[in-house]
């Protein structure tokens, strides 16, 4: 029954049935809203195993159901009729409406739009082509996962899946409009304990093709993606209108109106081009059987000209803004950017030969000269890198051809067949763990002398293949006694695997929350020290700089000594060498999320793993969860009730009966606050927490936390 553009509640709201039949939202500050809006009495509201939420009348006929007001998600037997619309929402965190929606067309079509332009088939990114489309269609999600288009009389007419996944109790089915505009077949299994396992099922459209969603980003901007990152980046001689919110688009940093017209005219520009790049038509002046140097003469020539776009012998001079701006191989269309000479970007990523067209053909014989050197240096390095790959390839004895070539060639690391993971692991008797999309089975390596081993098997590839890629680049990297030590990989056919060494002594989340007697004081400080010092590598002294994106108790093991090893990198991100901040998709686990990743395209920075640090220092010192449902009210989010405590002066009642030095206590819970402030300039780097921790600095008071500080 979520409704987008609502705002999030706050705590104490309540749903209320009222005598009169009306179904009513209270909020905490004594508002009241409307839910459901019928002009009918209600007598019984019921929620059914579908997960609709309705309402009946005496009779009991419903009236009202909450499966006719779907916002991005479709379930079980629920259905988007004729001219209505699915919306994503703004991010993960916010379900307010976001910037794309997929409508069920009158014509029978179900079409992908972005939300600012019109219901018009140039600005379509995805629809189901239905070649048997009717008027009154619906698109529907059956019980065996089917995805289909039905007529007005409820017959199939188009399959979008094919279906044929279980039906039963434990496999639920729903059909998501995502945050990035993508429409996902989701599954998620149920098992034992309310555990769960999710996958992806089917998708509109795959990862490495996102960049076909129009408007992903903004006029004047390209989108690139890298690896699992999507990006915007911003065209030759442009740059961004908002630089914290790349997605916005661009704009040209110089005015060429004034130079040409005014008294600037010997201005000198030059042609940038960017072959294989497309965008939404907006032409003012088309030159036939033109050549490249004579569009970009002519573009150079034109006071009006910024861009260009030449194919097939045609110079066609575009408008700006250009919208929908991305790359495709395939596509001989070059696009040729007009920009001051001082503009010329030296780190634009793009895989094209940088070709320089100066004003009135100026220098064509200094070109030819780096070309033809650049040609024999080019020839020179091939040959030594071909001859290389042939000796570096008769030492391996492996089937190399199915790893990953661009993480072998960055890592060394053991590459395992899947034949030896299975005998390692006696076909993969013993479970010792599992995530979203992964599991864990404990295995042994016989050629080792026996060493035990835990083999990650990624279960669903539209998502695994990026993290797989991810996690062994950036962890195949690193050295560090708190980190998890990777061994090697398995890359065969469609099974991706990982080979870590053993934690004998499970995650830090089970000795914190499940083990019969908690650490004592100073083993959790001293498992906190090292935990920091691990971050502490990979944010300063690692070769390539890691946000870790995912700290939290079950991603921290403990070896037979019980010391702190930081595992899981699949959702880390590398920071280039120069590079300090990155954008970024959401990724992380709600709770641990720090607030700059709920904000519509804000920098992420090594001080979102900082935050990540301070949750889990607060459930350290209280060996709880952060989130307890089942707590007493003021205590339900531990940040805040640690919060409170520290202001009013109370902290012996964070750790109960238990005898720590509370001089210790306050120290620790006051750097635990320092991490968790909203502002990421605020938080402290982890060097200088380190130096907090051992008492070499002193902890000064932390400023406030704000209202959001823990979301």
């Amino acid at each position: 029954m979520s409704r987008q553009n609502d705002t999030v509640l706050s705590p104490g709201a309540a749903l209320l049935f009222s005598t009169d039949g009306r179904l009513r939202l209270h909020s905490s500050t004594g508002q009241v809203e409307s839910i459901a809006k019928t002009n009918q009495k209600a007598s019984v509201a019921s929620m059914l195993d579908s997960g609709n939420f309705v309402l009946y009348d005496s009779s009991w006929n419903i009236i009202w159901a909450s499966f006719d007001y779907p916002s991005n998600t479709l379930l079980v037997g629920q259905k988007l009729g004729q001219e209505r619309v699915l919306y994503s929402s703004i991010s993960e965190a916010d379900s307010s409406i976001g910037s794309f929606e997929l409508c069920m067309q009158s014509d029978g079509n179900l079409n992908a739009y972005p939300i600012r332009s019109i219901f018009d088939g140039r600005y379509v990114y995805w629809s189901s082509n239905n070649p048997h489309a009717e008027r009154n269609s619906s698109l529907n999600l059956a019980a065996d996962s089917r995805i289909y288009l039905s007529n007005s009389i409820g017959l199939s007419i188009l399959n979008l899946t094919e279906g044929g996944y279980p039906i039963d109790a434990k496999a639920l089915y729903r059909v998501t409009f995502d945050v990035d505009s993508i429409l996902r077949l989701y599954q998620h299994q149920m098992g034992l304990k309310g555990s769960s396992n999710s996958s992806i099922l089917w998708t509109t459209i795959h990862e490495e093709d996102r960049c076909r969603v129009k408007g992903i980003c903004g006029p004047n901007s390209i989108c690139t993606i890298n690896d699992a990152d999507l990006s915007c980046i911003c065209l030759p001689g442009f740059d961004f209108v908002d630089s914290e919110n790349p997605n916005i688009g661009c704009k040209l940093n110089f005015t060429i109106i004034e130079d040409c017209f005014g008294n600037k005219g010997n201005a000198d520009y030059t042609i940038f081009p960017l072959p294989n790049t497309l965008w939404e038509p907006s032409e003012y002046d088309i030159l036939s059987k033109s050549s490249e140097e004579a569009c970009s003469k002519d573009c150079l020539e034109d006071c009006n000209c910024v861009v260009a776009k030449f194919r097939d012998q045609m110079c066609i001079k575009q408008k700006l803004p250009l919208r929908f701006l991305r790359r495709n191989s395939s596509d001989p269309t070059k696009a040729l950017v007009k920009i001051r000479n001082e503009s010329l970007p030296n780190d634009l990523p793009t895989d094209t030969n940088v070709v320089i067209t100066k004003k009135l053909g100026k220098k064509l014989g200094v070109v030819g000269v780096v070309l033809i050197t650049f040609s024999i240096i080019f020839f020179l390095l091939s040959s030594y890198l071909i001859f290389s790959r042939q000796i570096w390839s008769s030492k391996i004895n492996t089937r190399q051809a199915s790893s990953p070539p661009d993480v072998v060639e960055e890592i060394s690391l053991r590459s395992f067949t899947y034949d030896q993971l299975v005998i390692a692991t006696d076909n993969f008797k013993e479970e010792i763990g599992r995530g979203a999309s992964a599991k864990v089975y404990k295995g042994t390596l016989a050629m080792n002398g026996g060493r035990e081993i835990a083999v990650k098997w990624l279960l669903n590839m539209v998502e695994g293949e990026p993290e797989f890629r991810n996690e062994m680049k950036i962890i195949g990297r690193t050295h560090h006694k708190n980190l998890v030590h990777l061994i090697g990989f398995c890359s065969e056919g469609s099974s991706r695997l990982l080979v870590y060494e053993f934690m004998k002594n499970g995650s830090l989340g089970s000795l914190l929350f499940n083990a019969r007697e908690r650490p004592s004081w100073n083993e959790r400080m001293r498992i906190s020290l090292e935990i920091a010092r691990g971050i502490h590598y990979l944010h300063e002294e690692c070769q390539t700089r890691i946000i870790h994106c995912d700290i939290k108790p079950q991603n921290i093991l403990m070896d037979e000594s019980w010391s702190a090893k930081i595992s899981d990198f699949g959702l880390s991100k590398l920071l280039k060498t120069d590079q300090t901040r990155t954008y970024t998709m959401a990724r992380g686990t709600r709770g641990y999320v720090a607030p700059e990743w709920y904000k519509s395209n804000s920098a992420i920075t090594v001080k979102a793993d900082i935050y990540s640090f301070g949750v889990l220092l607060f459930e350290i010192i209280c060996c709880r969860k952060n989130m307890v449902l089942s707590a007493p009210e003021e205590e339900i989010v531990l940040m805040d009730w640690i919060d409170r405590c520290y202001v009013s002066g109370e902290l012996r009642k964070v750790v109960g009966e238990e005898v720590v030095d509370m001089e210790e206590l306050e120290k620790m819970v006051k750097v635990g606050l320092r991490c968790a402030q909203t502002e990421p300039d605020q938080r402290p780097s982890m060097k200088s927490l380190i130096l907090m921790l051992e008492g070499t600095i002193v902890t000064q008071p932390p400023p406030p936390l704000c209202s959001d500080a823990s979301v």
